[in-house]
């Protein structure tokens, strides 16, 4: 028999203690209390063998600067000694001078403070308590010193590769005790920043999934910290310089003419690849409540995204953790359930891989059944069993007092069966400490358990007398906790000669407490609780005072004040006489501002000259030793009004709601309307609720005007009828009324039939029958069905019929392929039928098409487009609802490379029964193929024929480039790539230039043809410091293509640039600035008068100046005057300015333009005109003077300075 031994649990307030929670505090082990105390004093002649109570972990990791304190702590009666064992053997701790035993303990203190090293006592120690009743043993605690090695020296070489390229920075670590915590930062000890691009891997190492050129840098350091010796260690700066594409390009373009690189995007994009784990699949193996960690990194452009899915199950809900930017997948506390294949999936817009991890999850042991500790009486038979489990299924051994049970003293009272052993007829020699060592190759449990014999007759521990008082209505727990030997049987009595309490009232609990549900006034009273053994028996008494609830019967109420005004709230509480009670008042659940405004009295809160502060919640909360209840009222403070005005408000909402005239379909609604609030009601509106069908939900059901106070209400079968009524004025709508009375009518036969009835298949052999159903209110009455008919609409086939529950969908199985069926549905229930439905049509599953389109044809239309023709197929072979026509065509090969090459199919639809179509957008001089395939609601028929056809040349692109080098005093060289889309066989190139003159004018068009197969031209005899305009065009048999454009100058005449320089230092003399000052202000002053002349009338020549054309073809030379027209870009139409272009001899041209007032003579007070022409006094253009720098060899003329000035 088992003995429990009970503590004494104070038990205050019934009211206050949730039962469970008590219930659990009261529950012991069964073991004898040797903690000091009231109840330890009367047990304090009882033995009990050793408890170990605290020890040090298994595995022990110890700092080697401190000292070593193994733990060992155990209580028993009498208290035990300590002796350990250190790899096995006995450690005499009194050898040692650097070893102490702490007194009244096991705990050993090693001092290598002052001599000694850590690694000396490396090794395997165990504690044994023991004393006169048996011996406890504690784990074998592994003693091992931490370590923080540093890293090994190696000379790391600079990393150098282009962007977009993946990259892995490897860590290695050193291996340290326990391992270190890895992490990646740089010189200033700033973390990296990682993403989903950039991340750490769980072994240290740093993954780029591709990089860019912010990731160069020198000083990427991978960083290791021991945290149980507070050390980091660090690995040698790795440097990493990545190289973009343009960069590459300026380090090779001297020494190649033609590379891949000129022109190219920065990196390739490429699908993903997975840079850890390694292959298709893998295989991770993780113990029982550990975290699995399971991880993928992936390179690719762009980055790819991870995702994970368990393949032959679902990843739980509450366990799953996603790290490193969803990388490493984890699940903790895993469990055998676990096991399985995970799947992850690196993807991005270019492809995806996976790699399987298998996933095996093992276990050290764990408990199934500790061994208990038994107390038994002389005589009594007990077990002990030991159950654990593990993968793989761990042994169990048994060791009594620390000695393998095998070669331990026999004892004929216990017998082992496996995991249990089984005690008959104990006695006082059978007292033993019993250990269980369940253990595979991943760990071991081991459990100390004692058999304590004793023979002591009962004891209540629970003091003598003790007061219980509890809230009326609420249960009361009476404490009787006791030991004895056998285990004794509780009794409890009421007053002095009361029968014993039985459950049919009361609650007896194993651990001798009586539980009373619902204390009543007349629980009050003494109860005794009687322990008996077969060694005697013990009493003690207690006693219950029932108390009233304390109740707040005056609450506080809302209220509305002006600001300045005064308030009060009143909070009247009764309680049980003999509690004291504690009254609180409390603000929006804070404390009451402390001012003198606010005055609390026996019953009252006043508040005095109210403020808009003031506004909020106020609690009156009542306290008694025993319970507490609260009331809130709410303040609201508002501006003062200097005269009371009427108020308009919605109305009050109507009462008295009576039902009358009750018929099956109709009744008549009475009311009485609330108050109008000076706004005249001007409509009822009255709402239903269906208690039967939609409870708590309300329908409009009718409006009348203000002035009836009656309603004849139109009603439907089978529902159960509340109605309420809510009135509206101009202000608004009232509050709903108070429902009236419940009204079920009487069931009736459907009067409608379900909508939106289809028919349709979703697989060849069958028709799936679907029809919107009615809802409860329509149903009209109890058990609603439906009756699905259906027929094929060819045929003289009968109507078949079944009759289906409450649903909105059917499948008839077993159809043929695409047959028009007629179909109905028609609602019927317990009463009776709904009309006869309509009929509506439907088919049967549509299948994928049967014949392809045939005579396919083509007709080339130009050089991008093409219409092709088909015949159509027969509509029975189309097994479904027509579509349309799909056509695929791809350019199969290109006729001026004459090399094949695969290109991505095209898909053009074309809806209904169309049987032609156009092609467009097609490459010209290419060879397509195309077929035509018909298309159903299933998907595409078989494929056409191929049909090839070849679209005529066209005209060619623009040349790829054109640069001008070489720039001599009569020549000029030009280069060029040919077109990128030449469109057909090129024939020749056409070359036209012109010179532009310091005016801008244009010169002689020059036309000239070249060979189709230059890409270089050299002009010979051209002037010298001139500019050239040039146009390039290629052309093929189909005409000229688009023309690139260049301008470029031969070099200057040095002996003119000398002369230039010469009147350049005249100009920079001071009386030759001067005299242009002098000039620039009588300019000034003739602009003046000539304005104040203009404004008095004076007539004036026009003469208009045009803006030349740009396309040298269109405006040709004036042959009359010998001059040429203002010349101007031909893509933009606007005159070429100085500097808008920056030829390849980078040669530096002027801002703007030499055009201003002063060069139309003595026009100089011209104004435009509303066309933008020029008006003015017309008096013979003069020559412009030349530009500035090198486009001229003249000096700057004092014009051009006078122009500069003003």
């Amino acid at each position: 028999m088992q003995l429990k031994i009970m503590p004494k649990k104070k038990y205050l307030s019934a009211g206050r203690v949730p039962l469970v929670l008590f219930l659990c505090q009261m529950i012991s082990a069964l073991e004898v209390p040797l903690d000091h105390g009231k109840k330890a004093k009367l047990l304090e002649d009882l033995v009990q063998p050793p408890t170990i109570t605290q020890q040090s972990p298994k595995d022990y990791i110890i700092d080697p600067r401190e000292n070593i304190v193994i733990q060992c702590e155990a209580k028993g009666k009498p208290p035990p000694s300590f002796s350990w064992t250190r790899n096995g053997t006995h450690f005499d701790i009194d050898k040692d001078p650097l070893v102490t035993m702490r007194p009244g303990s096991g705990t050993l203190v090693i001092n290598i403070m002052s001599e000694g090293k850590a690694e000396t006592y490396e090794g395997v120690y165990q504690c044994t308590a023991r004393n006169e009743r048996g011996a406890a043993i504690s784990n074998n605690i592994v003693i091992r010193p931490s370590r923080s090695p540093l890293w090994t020296k190696e000379k790391l070489e600079p990393i150098t590769l282009r962007n977009g390229q993946s990259l892995v920075l490897p860590c290695r670590p050193p291996i340290g005790l326990p391992p270190a915590i890895i992490f990646w930062m740089d010189n200033s000890f700033q973390r990296l920043p990682q993403s989903e691009r950039v991340s750490q891997g769980l072994n240290g190492d740093l993954y780029f999934s591709n990089v860019l050129p912010e990731d160069t840098r020198e000083d990427y350091i991978c960083y290791a910290r021991f945290n149980h010796t507070q050390t980091i260690q660090q690995k040698q700066p790795i440097s990493v310089k990545v190289i973009s594409v343009d960069e590459l390009n300026d380090t090779i373009a001297a020494n190649l003419s033609d590379t891949e690189f000129y022109g190219a995007k920065s990196s390739k994009e490429r699908p993903p690849t997975l840079l850890t784990p390694e292959g298709n699949a893998s295989h991770k193996e993780e113990l029982r409540g550990n975290v699995l960690s399971l991880e993928c990194i992936a390179e690719g452009l762009p980055t790819p995204i991870i995702y994970w899915i368990k393949e032959d199950g679902t990843l739980p809900i509450n366990r799953t953790l996603y790290r490193n930017f969803k990388k490493t997948l984890q699940i903790t506390h895993v469990s055998e359930a676990d096991s399985g294949n995970y799947q992850c999936i690196a993807k991005n817009a270019l492809g995806a891989v996976h790699h399987t991890i298998s996933v095996t999850v093992k276990a050290a042991p764990y408990w199934i059944t500790a061994p208990q500790n038994l107390v038994l009486s002389p005589g009594e038979d007990g077990t002990l069993i030991c159950r654990a489990n593990g993968n793989p299924k761990p042994t169990i051994g048994w060791l009594t007092n620390g000695v393998p049970i095998e070669i331990a003293p026999d004892d004929p009272s216990r017998k082992i069966d496996g995991d249990t052993i089984i005690f008959t007829h104990v006695q006082e020699r059978s007292s033993a400490v019993y250990q269980c060592n369940a253990s595979n190759e991943y760990g071991y449990l081991l459990a100390n358990a004692f058999v304590n014999v004793l023979a002591e007759p009962p004891r209540i521990l629970t003091s003598a007398n003790t007061l219980y008082q509890v809230i009326a209505n609420r249960p009361a727990l009476l404490d009787c906790a006791f030991f004895g030997s056998p285990l004794p049987t509780i009794e409890w009595f009421k007053g002095a000669k009361g029968r014993a309490l039985h459950e049919d009232i009361y609650v007896l609990h194993e651990n001798g407490t009586l539980e009373i549900p619902v204390a009543q006034k007349d629980s009050t009273g003494t109860y005794t609780c009687v322990a008996r053994n077969k060694l005697g028996v013990a009493k003690n008494e207690v006693h219950l005072e029932i108390k009233d609830p304390t109740r707040i019967i005056k609450q506080p109420e809302y209220a509305v004040v002006q600001r300045g005004s005064k308030v009060s709230f009143e909070c009247k509480v009764k309680h049980d006489h003999t509690l004291i009670p504690t009254v609180m008042w409390l603000k929006d659940n804070g404390e009451l501002p402390s001012e003198k405004r606010f005055t609390v009295d026996k019953d009252h809160l006043v508040i005095t000259d109210v403020s808009d502060d003031d506004g909020g919640t106020y609690t009156c909360m009542a306290n008694t030793s025993l319970d507490d209840v609260s009331a809130s009222a709410v303040l609201r403070v508002v501006a003062p009004t200097p005269t009371p005005a009427p108020i308009y408000d919605v109305p009050n909402p109507p009462f008295d709601l009576e039902l009358t005239n009750q018929l099956d379909k109709s009744v008549q609604l009475t009311w009485t309307p609330g108050d109008d609030n000076n706004s005249p009601i001007t409509k009822f509106i009255i709402e239903y609720e269906d208690g039967m069908h939609e409870a708590g939900l309300w329908h409009h059901q009718a409006e009348v005007s203000g002035t009836q106070t009656t309603a004849q209400l139109k009603l439907s079968p089978y529902v159960n009828y509340s109605f309420r009524v809510m009135a509206e004025n101009n202000i608004g709508r009232s509050s709903p009324s108070e429902a009236s009375e419940q009204y079920l009518t009487k069931a009736a036969e459907p009067d409608q039939n379900p909508t939106a009835v289809e028919g349709l298949g979703t697989e060849p052999d069958n028709l799936v029958i679907t029809w919107k159903p009615l809802n409860g209110f329509e149903s009209n009455g109890p058990g609603l069905q439906y009756k699905v008919s259906w027929r094929q609409k060819d045929g003289d086939d009968e109507w078949t019929s079944v009759v289906v529950a409450n649903v909105s969908k059917y499948i008839v199985s077993g159809t043929p392929t695409f047959v028009p069926y007629l179909i109905k549905v028609q609602a019927l229930n317990d009463v009776g039928f709904a009309p006869e439905p309509a009929t509506v049509m439907g088919h049967s599953g549509e299948d994928l098409p049967m014949v392809a389109p045939g005579n396919v044809r083509v007709s080339v239309v130009n050089s991008t487009l093409a219409e092709v023709h088909w015949d159509p197929v027969p509509l029975k072979s189309i097994r479904g609802h027509l579509q349309g026509y799909r056509v695929y065509y791809w350019k199969a090969q290109s006729s001026s490379k004459r090399d094949r090459r695969h290109i991505e199919k095209k898909i053009l639809t074309f809806q209904g029964s169309k049987t032609h179509g156009m092609l467009p957008g097609l490459e010209p001089y290419s060879h397509y193929t195309l077929n035509v395939r018909v298309v159903n609601g299933k998907g595409e028929g078989p494929a056409s024929s191929d049909r090839g056809f070849h679209t005529p040349e066209g005209v060619p692109s623009a040349p790829s480039s054109l640069k001008i080098v070489n720039p001599t005093l009569d020549s000029l060289t030009l280069e060029w790539d040919p077109p990128s889309h030449p469109n057909g066989i090129l024939t020749e190139y056409t070359l036209k230039y012109q010179p532009i003159n310091s005016t801008h004018e244009l010169g002689p068009l020059v036309d000239i043809k070249i060979p189709a197969n230059k890409t270089r031209w050299t002009l010979k005899n051209l002037n010298f410091s001139t500019r050239y305009k040039f146009y390039f065009s290629a052309q093929t048999s189909a005409g000229s293509g688009s023309q690139i454009t260049e301008e470029a100058i031969t070099t200057v005449d040095e002996g003119k640039m000398a002369m230039a320089s010469r009147q350049v230092d005249i100009a920079t003399q001071g009386w030759f600035i001067g005299l242009m000052c002098a000039v620039a202000l009588l300019i000034l002053i003739l602009l003046i008068v000539c304005f104040i002349r203009r404004n008095k009338g004076g007539k004036y020549p026009v003469k208009e100046k045009e803006d030349a054309h740009a396309d040298p073809e269109i405006q040709p030379m004036k042959e009359d005057d010998g001059t040429f027209g203002e010349y101007s870009d031909a893509e933009d139409h606007k005159p070429l300015k100085k500097g808008s272009r920056t030829p390849s001899d980078r040669t530096v041209k002027k801002e703007d333009s030499d055009d201003s007032l002063v060069d139309y003579g003595e026009g100089v007070n011209g104004q435009f005109n509303e066309d933008g022409s020029f008006i003015g006094q017309y008096s013979g253009k003069k020559e412009k003077e030349p530009a500035e720098g090198n486009e001229s060899s003249e000096a700057p003329s004092p014009v051009n300075a006078m122009n500069s000035f003003v």
